[in-house]
């Protein structure tokens, strides 16, 4: 970690008035990632504006570049993407330790939920009340997808920079129009990235 990161994490802690290695600190990092994970609902991507929320704007821990670098990095590796996210996000807040307790709380949600369907699989089968439950937080989860997509569009085009824009709409016609796959998209932005994007103006 470096000395910017170190800074911008003591003073969170000091908003939140706690110190590391308490259990107060482990129980803030438990509780914050259990309820991301609970309602990370309609594929992996929806972590990304929930980790805004909490992490971003609420506690301060990490920035919006930061919460960006998770994302990418957590899509493009093996994996459930909340899972890899949250094993980033933990090490960095407090090391091994954070990892297995961000980790627990990230696998907790789904493994409670799902070990609830197995028991009572026929009733939520066929419930249509369930169903209309299920797709009601689908299109809300879209609708938050969006809504960050398009603040962080927006804060690109305020510091006008283009190459992350043409980036952007790119990807975004790529995989919409000409349906390519998303692991493309990542890799060849993530080369365009390393060629491109090197100029200290695009932290």
């Amino acid at each position: 970690m470096n000395t910017t990161n170190t800074e911008q994490l003591d003073k969170a802690i000091k908003k939140l008035d706690i110190e590391p290695g308490t259990r107060h600190f482990y129980w803030i990092m438990f509780k914050a990632t259990f309820l991301i994970s609970a309602f990370t609902v309609g594929g992996g991507m929806v972590i990304i504006p929930l980790l805004k929320t909490k992490f971003v704007d609420e506690y301060g821990w990490i920035n919006d570049k930061e919460t960006l670098d998770i994302a990418a990095i957590a899509q493009s590796l093996p994996g459930v993407m909340a899972v890899n996210a949250s094993i980033m996000l933990g090490h960095r807040m407090a090391g091994l330790a954070g990892t297995f307790i961000t980790t627990f709380a990230t696998v907790l949600p789904p493994l409670i939920t799902m070990t609830i369907i197995a028991f009572f699989y026929d009733l939520f089968a066929h419930n249509e009340y369930v169903q209309m439950l299920l797709k009601g937080m689908q299109c809300g989860a879209t609708a938050v997808i969006i809504n960050v997509a398009i603040n962080l569009v927006q804060k690109l085009i305020k510091k006008r920079q283009l190459i992350p824009i043409l980036i952007c709409i790119g990807t975004f016609i790529a995989a919409l129009v000409f349906d390519v796959n998303l692991m493309y998209c990542v890799a060849v932005d993530a080369l365009i990235g390393l060629m491109l994007l090197r100029d200290p103006k695009y932290n």
